[in-house]
This record gives structure tokens, C-alpha cells and sequence, in this order.
């Protein structure tokens, strides 16, 4: 098939780890469409924050879609916002957070995935809630 679809139906969530602060919303990975690139929309609770982490080989593109954060990569720092876009090269060392008073949403893709969407389907499964469903339904 020259294509794949996801809806909103069939859209997964999980959480890595239980205390982790942020979860995500499969939209494209191996698992559900054979590709290499991972994309999801990432979910930071208030005051969420990824832990410190980095990629070998990937770019890791994050879009906000609704919200405000701020990322720290190799000891630089910058606010984020809706519409604004931040790109991680490989081998930084990066954490993104939610600085907002409301949740932090990300559209978080990366390319190659680096089995990122293992590692998120291996975590704990997490109902989206209405708030969630709004921003991914816009």
C-alpha cells in the first residue's frame, strides 16, 4: 500500500514509566506501519518534564501545538510556544518541560526512529482524556 492512515480512533497512548510526566499518542511508527520514523503527539502534565536524554543517530523535531514549555540542550536554553518549532540534532543532550499552566503538546517526530516506539509501546498503556482529545482533534 502506497500509503498509511491513522484516526483518531485507533490512536494508542502509553507512558514509559509510571512517574514519568509526559506521555504520547502513537500516530506513525514501526509497529503500525512499518516505517523508520517515529511520530507522536507528546503530552507534558503541568510542570511535566522529559528526563535528560539524547539520540545516536536521530533528529528529533518537536512542534508545539498548544501550550508552553522550555527546552534545555547541552547547557543552552529557550522558551517555547505555540507554532514554534525546535529541532534536535543527534547526540545532544536535550530535556523539553512544561512551564504552563495548562498541558504542554507536542508534535514529536523523529527521524530515524531509533526504536522510540518500542520503547513507548512497551510502557503503560493511558487513556486520553477530553482536554487531550480536543488539541488532537482541532
Amino acid at each position: 500500500m502506497p500509503f498509511f492512515k491513522s484516526s483518531i480512533e485507533n490512536i494508542q497512548a502509553f507512558k514509559i514509566s509510571p512517574d514519568d510526566t509526559n506521555y504520547f499518542a502513537i500516530l506513525v511508527d514501526q509497529h503500525n506501519s512499518g516505517c523508520t520514523t517515529v511520530a507522536v503527539v507528546e503530552i507534558f502534565t503541568v510542570g511535566g518534564r522529559t528526563p535528560p536524554n539524547s539520540h545516536v543517530a536521530a533528529d528529533e523535531l518537536f512542534y508545539v501545538l498548544s501550550g508552553e514549555g522550555r527546552a534545555h540542550c547541552d547547557g543552552e536554553t529557550t522558551d517555547l510556544r505555540k507554532g514554534d518549532a525546535l529541532l534536535v540534532r543527534p547526540g545532544s543532550e536535550h530535556v523539553l518541560e512544561n512551564t504552563g499552566t495548562s498541558k504542554l503538546y507536542t508534535l514529536t517526530i523523529m527521524i530515524p526512529d531509533e526504536e522510540f516506539g518500542a520503547l513507548i509501546r512497551s510502557g503503560q498503556p493511558v487513556t486520553l482524556d477530553a482536554e487531550d482529545m480536543a488539541v488532537l482533534c482541532r
